[in-house]
């Protein structure tokens, strides 16, 4: 496991056989851009800057997907991008849900998202509507 506080991932590139990433409270945002750890399999990003902002975070999924394929646990948690109403009022299950199965679309292999269990159901959902679930709430 690394603990890294920082802004710049760069020095990540030396750790290729790296399997779990902890990068909680760092101020990273959508351009994050990780180094190819093929052997990655945990990731969490909580309490970070990513957000739904217009393309960026299909940009940053479709990211992940590419530089860590072996990627099954990410947590977003305490983000813009997660709609979690304990942290949001305005935000309810059915947001959340929603953004499950986007990510999920973008990210196939993921067996936990956040602190839940992939179901069979979800991934289902996910492959047929996933790229229409982003979560967009009328001004």
């Amino acid at each position: 496991v690394a603990f890294v506080i920082c802004r710049s991932l760069e020095g990540l590139k030396t750790f290729s056989y790296l399997e779990e990433l902890i990068l909680d409270n760092n101020l990273l945002g959508n351009d994050l851009l990780l180094p190819r750890l093929p052997h990655l399999h945990t990731l969490t990003l909580n309490k970070n800057q990513i957000s739904f902002q217009g393309n960026t975070c299909k940009i940053l999924l479709d990211h992940l997907a590419e530089v860590v394929p072996s990627l099954q646990y990410l947590s977003l948690l305490g983000n813009i991008a997660c709609p979690n109403e304990l942290v949001c009022k305005e935000k309810d299950e059915d947001d959340y849900q929603r953004y499950r199965y986007f990510v999920l679309h973008k990210l196939t292999n993921l067996k936990f998202l956040d602190t839940r269990k992939v179901t069979r159901r979800e991934r289902e959902e996910a492959l047929i509507r996933g790229a229409f679930m982003k979560v967009v709430k009328p001004k």
